[in-house]
This record gives structure tokens, C-alpha cells and sequence, in this order.
């Protein structure tokens, strides 16, 4: 039994017995065959996690795990100025609220969310894996409230089929076209909708579409749920299996994405056509934040 081996059944089965059981002795089972991914003695990761500056490393699992969790990219004063921002936020555009509030392309409205576009050690490691040029595509805001359901293992985005087992010749690397980073603003449990993924599943070459009722397993792994703290970040591309979950506590989530993307891809500022960035925040952008915004240097195609 390893750690990889927690999956939703698992956890319907402890809400069931009542108890979190099978959720612990897993952890068990994992600790004693040293397969844990501790990185602090206070708290129990079950996937590999990277130190700031383990670069080269969080580009290799990019590529072979299809994400890289790092602990403490945010400082707890940090989490709660992102998480008062939030509160602060008002619907614009495509933005919504209800038992889910969804709000885009806040790095237009506050400083607090333009600076997590450039946030070390993620931004480096986004131009690590596409390149000096790459921009960011969007970001959201996320309050999942008590109720939430948010159960649907999809991509985000395939731009290339392939049969299954093509890539796994050592020769073959799947280009990371697109990448979603998530700075998570609450100490993740079992029952505060976290991500699940499956590790790896960006080589099956398949698009997944979200249901609500589906479990599925990529080359004998299965879905595994991100539990972290309060200001972790995790990368991951966007052809990975993946999903929220349900929100069973009697918390909010909050949730700040940051989605980025080569420079030839197409930014994703909606309202689109009525589109227009802020002047405050133009003024305070530095070049790589503008850089980032999509003031590019011209090429062929410009």
C-alpha cells in the first residue's frame, strides 16, 4: 500500500464509518515505508515536495509527474492580505457568486493580485517550462462555500492527441503548452474541497471531460488529493487528470489561480472585446509583470 493509494472511495468510505480510518492508515503505511513527502515536521504531505530553489527538479516533475507542490511560497500575513482582497472583490464581466464565487482577471483590479503573477520561486518556473516569453492567459478568484461540489476529473487543455504509450519511449517529451498555478489560502482537509490529481496522466494523450460520478485511473495510478497549508502553491499542466472536490466542511475555501501560457497563445481577458486594463495598474506593473500582462517584443507575426 502506498500513499498514492487514497483515493474518493477512500474518503466516502471514512465519512461513512464516521471516523477517518482508512485516511490514516494509509499515512501509516506510507511513513512507515518511508515513501512520505514531509517537508516540515508539523505536517504530512502525500506527494513529493520541492524547496524554493530546487528548480531543476520541479522541472523534472513537471514533466514526468505533470505537477510540483511547494510548500510555503506565501506567508500567513500574506494568505490573509490575498484572502481580504477577496472579500473586497465585486462582480465584473464573466464573474459570478452563489454557493461558488468565481471571479476573473483580478490582477486588474488590486496590487496584492498583480504581484502573484511574478511570485518567486512560481514564475521561474513557469519560464523554466515555457520559456523567457511566456505570459499569463488569466487569473481567478475562488470562495467555495459549505455545499460546494466541484467533483469532475478533466483536463483544462490537450492541444495534442496521441495513443496511449507513445510517451513513454525516454525519447519523447510532451511540450507544456499551458500551466495553472494554485495558491492555496486555507490548510487543506479531506472535507475543504481539495484538487485531486492523477499523477502522470498527461502522457495518456487523452482529453478528459468532467463528470461527476467518474474515478479514473492512468497507468495503475489513482486520483490523489493535494492536502497542504495555508500559502503552498502548486503548478500543474493543464493536461493532467484533475478535479475539485466538495467542500463538506463548515469553512469557505478560498483559492487564487494563475493561468499561463506561451506567448503565441492567446490571452484570455474576458470581457474580450470591452476589455480594458486598469491605469493603476499599468503605472505599478514592473517589465516582467508587463512582460507577463503581454508587452512583448515584436515578432514575425506582429
Amino acid at each position: 500500500m502506498t500513499v498514492t493509494e487514497l483515493t474518493s472511495a477512500d474518503v466516502e468510505q471514512s465519512t461513512t464509518n464516521g471516523t477517518d480510518d482508512v485516511y490514516a492508515q494509509k499515512i501509516a503505511s506510507a511513513e512507515a515505508a518511508g515513501k512520505n513527502g514531509v517537508h516540515t515536521p508539523e505536517f504530512q504531505y502525500l506527494q513529493r515536495t520541492f524547496a524554493h530553489d530546487e528548480l531543476e527538479e520541479m522541472t523534472r516533475a513537471m514533466h514526468e509527474d505533470g505537477f510540483a507542490l511547494v510548500p510555503g511560497v506565501l506567508n500567513a500575513e500574506e494568505v490573509k492580505a490575498v484572502r481580504d482582497a477577496i472579500d473586497r472583490l465585486e462582480p465584473f464581466g464573466f464573474d459570478h457568486r452563489g454557493v461558488t464565487d468565481h471571479y476573473k482577471n483580478v490582477f486588474n483590479r488590486e496590487k496584492v493580485f498583480l504581484d502573484l503573477i511574478d511570485r518567486e520561486p512560481t514564475i521561474t518556473l513557469a519560464e523554466s517550462v515555457m520559456g523567457q516569453e511566456c505570459h499569463i492567459i488569466g487569473q481567478s478568484a475562488w470562495r467555495s462555500r459549505p455545499g460546494h461540489n466541484g467533483w469532475g476529473p478533466h483536463t483544462d487543455r490537450v492541444f495534442v492527441e496521441f495513443p496511449e504509450g507513445i510517451a513513454d519511449d525516454p525519447e519523447f517529451k510532451l511540450p507544456i503548452y499551458l500551466c495553472t498555478a494554485h495558491y492555496y489560502l486555507d490548510d487543506l482537509t479531506l472535507d475543504l474541497a481539495p484538487t485531486w490529481v492523477v499523477p502522470g496522466s498527461h502522457k495518456s494523450g487523452k482529453a478528459r471531460v468532467g463528470t461527476k460520478d467518474n474515478e479514473p485511473e492512468y497507468n495503475g495510478k489513482k486520483m490523489e488529493p493535494i492536502l497542504c497549508k495555508a500559502g503552498d502553491m502548486l503548478l500543474f499542466r493543464s493536461e493532467v487528470w484533475h478535479t475539485g472536490s466538495k467542500n463538506e466542511s463548515d469553512q469557505i475555501r478560498y483559492l487564487l489561480q494563475v493561468h499561463y501560457s506561451h506567448r503565441w497563445i492567446s490571452q484570455q481577458f474576458s470581457p474580450f472585446l470591452k476589455w480594458n486594463f486598469a491605469p493603476h495598474i499599468l503605472e505599478i506593473a514592473n517589465p516582467r509583470q508587463r512582460r507577463l500582462l503581454g508587452e512583448h517584443k515584436p515578432t514575425a507575426y506582429d
